[in-house]
């Protein structure tokens, strides 16, 4: 590995190429690059170009991991609580931030890094410092670092966080790398250090600008931070390869380095067909593909489009369509606030109550300061009880717990005369699918039918198989519409799921052919009136609802009631159990609308 070529025609392993060639861009001057997302499995591979990589870098630069649960006390800095309580009065503690003064952090599994964990290590990187104020001190320091983020992501859906994204020059992907790729090297080393002195000396000719201005908005990218970061990677690049002007060359190579991951469209390279009949014959002989001054354009945008990793597009329209694909298999319904169980997501102040956690570090974090004034309190009361650290009920942390809900499915079948040939063999299944999947969440299911002359709770919430499956061969079908009674029905059984701190989620199958009232009377215009009343009264309830249309011909009837209850709507004329119970799954999961 002692030569780096920007230019990349010819190279066979264009990835490996890449991969040495970003190692040795970034240690010229990780800082002003900000920052390098490495998309890898953990392994040797990416072991050896982590190693590579830090042999690049100068003597005695920091290099400093963060987990990924870490505390903001040890990022950031806070109260040093056992040097507090030693010497009795506050003692500051360095954060890992701060102790990457000059250097970098190292970001393992990156696609889960926390938002807020993300956030503040971008604002350390933008504002250049970190201030800190709290535990009875304000300090702020400054500090300058660059990060690696390693993205270990198996699917399309673990992507890193935006604010990390966009703050990283570079991108590299060592998927098919090998780890002899990647060994230290004294030349590069020697490379490095030259380069770095003469990088941002390097000329950037005008022109090159503009074809790089060009390339970002042919493959839809608008942050001019990518292309400030691609202007350095380019001198960069000129520079390790001696050169004091950037050449085509070597913004081409910046161009795949920086812009490719970044691109949210294919370029559109063609051109418009010429009008040979009415133009000139001289025109004819020069076409607009051979122009010399567009040849640079068109080189760099083709490097550009190559270095597109596969599927990038696919995965980018997928995530903006909708919620991402990771939430459609859930396992428990929505997160709710708990004392007695559940995951700990923070601290928070408060009297002890019967079931309340006491977070013992953080109580003593809380008093470390006030304990000069408390003792000099107590020696003027002095009990004789001679307490080391004093703790008042104002101290106490206790821990926030927010567990999972369990989640329960309401079934409002529709089993009327106008129904019960067309859809209820397959609800039937559809219930069946969806409950031996409920089983394994331990999760529960109901189910409500109407018809004839009301609702019936033909299943009342349960995990039984057995149950189900006999109560579901045994229901019956025929007579009238009573919608509104069936919707009134399911917002009981969902009122009392609340109550008891579930997570209900209703799915309607019905034509929206409404006939019989909430009194059981006959009558199409005052049953459709119940019903679109009851179906207010489901949406302000607040429950994510699916409206399945059975109708074989769908019309507006099932969408006006869908509309009312702010359910989802779904025409399925020609659909089997499994296809009904995948709908139900995807409605699950989604939030109800306010």
């Amino acid at each position: 590995m002692s030569f780096v070529h920007a230019d990349a025609a010819g190279v066979e392993d264009l990835p490996r190429h890449d991969a040495i060639l970003a190692a040795e861009v970034f240690a010229t001057d990780p800082v002003r690059f900000g920052g390098i997302v490495v998309r890898a499995p953990a392994g040797h591979a990416r072991d050896a170009w982590m190693n590579y990589l830090a042999s690049l870098l100068s003597a005695g630069t920091p290099l400093r991991r963060i987990p990924l649960h870490i505390s903001d006390e040890r990022l950031l800095g806070g109260l040093d609580l056992s040097a507090t309580l030693a010497a009795g009065r506050p003692v500051a503690m360095r954060g890992i931030l701060e102790e990457a003064n000059g250097g970098v952090i190292v970001l393992p599994c990156a696609e889960r890094l926390d938002p807020a964990l993300a956030s503040r290590i971008t604002s350390a990187i933008d504002l250049g410092a970190i201030a800190v104020e709290r535990d009875g001190f304000a300090r702020k320091v400054t500090t300058r670092f660059a990060f690696i983020a390693l993205d270990e992501g198996c699917s399309e859906d673990e992507r890193l966080p935006s604010a990390i994204m966009d703050r990283a020059a570079l991108h590299i992907d060592l998927g098919a790398a090998d780890a002899k790729d990647f060994e230290a090297d004294p030349v590069s080393r020697s490379r490095v250090t030259s380069a770095a002195s003469k990088a941002i000396s390097a000329m950037m000719p005008p022109d090159i600008i503009e074809v790089l201005v060009e390339t970002a908005a042919a493959i839809g990218i608008s942050s001019t931070n990518a292309l400030l970061q691609a202007l350095h990677v380019a001198r960069a690049i000129a520079a390790l390869n001696d050169r004091d002007l950037v050449s085509e060359a070597d913004a081409a190579a910046a161009a795949r380095l920086v812009f490719a991951p970044r691109a949210t469209q294919l370029p559109q390279c063609q051109e418009p067909a010429p009008d040979l009949e009415n133009s000139h014959p001289n025109e004819r002989e020069a076409p607009a593909d051979h122009d010399p001054q567009n040849q640079p354009a068109e080189t760099l945008t083709a490097a550009t489009k190559a270095a597109i990793p596969p599927h990038l597009l696919e995965t980018l329209r997928a995530a903006s369509a909708g919620r991402s694909r990771k939430q459609s298999s859930g396992k428990v319904g929505e997160k709710k606030k708990s004392e007695k169980r559940g995951r700990r997501v923070g601290v928070r102040s408060g009297a002890m109550r019967t079931h309340s956690r006491l977070n013992l570090v953080e109580t003593l974090r809380a008093a470390a300061p006030w304990q000069p004034i408390r003792k000099v309190a107590q020696n003027s009361t002095d009990d004789g009880t001679g307490r080391r650290v004093l703790v008042t009920s104002s101290d106490f942390r206790l821990w926030k717990l927010k567990a999972r809900s369990e989640t329960m499915t309401v079934f409002v079948v529709d089993a009327s005369g106008s129904t019960a040939n067309h859809r209820l063999g397959e609800a039937k299944g559809a219930v069946e699918l969806l409950l031996a999947e409920c089983y394994s969440r331990r999760d529960q299911v109901a189910l409500i039918t109407f018809g004839g002359r009301g609702a019936n709770l033909v299943l009342a919430p349960t995990r039984s198989l057995t149950r189900a499956k006999r109560n579901l061969a045994e229901m019956p079908g025929g007579g009238g519409t009573p919608l509104a009674s069936g919707i009134d029905a399911a917002i009981s059984v969902c009122a009392a799921a609340k109550r008891k701190g579930q997570t209900p989620c209703v799915v309607v199958l019905t034509d929206g052919r409404a006939n019989l009232n909430r009194e059981g009377k006959s009558g199409r215009s005052m049953a459709e009136q119940d019903a679109v009343d009851a179906s207010h009264d489901l949406r302000a309830l607040n429950v994510a609802t699916l409206l399945i249309d059975t109708s074989p011909k769908p019309g507006p009837a099932a969408s006006r009631f869908a509309d009312a209850m702010n359910a989802k709507y779904l025409a399925l004329p020609y659909a089997d159990a499994s296809i009904l119970s995948g709908a139900v799954k995807s409605t699950q999961w989604r939030s109800p609308a306010l």
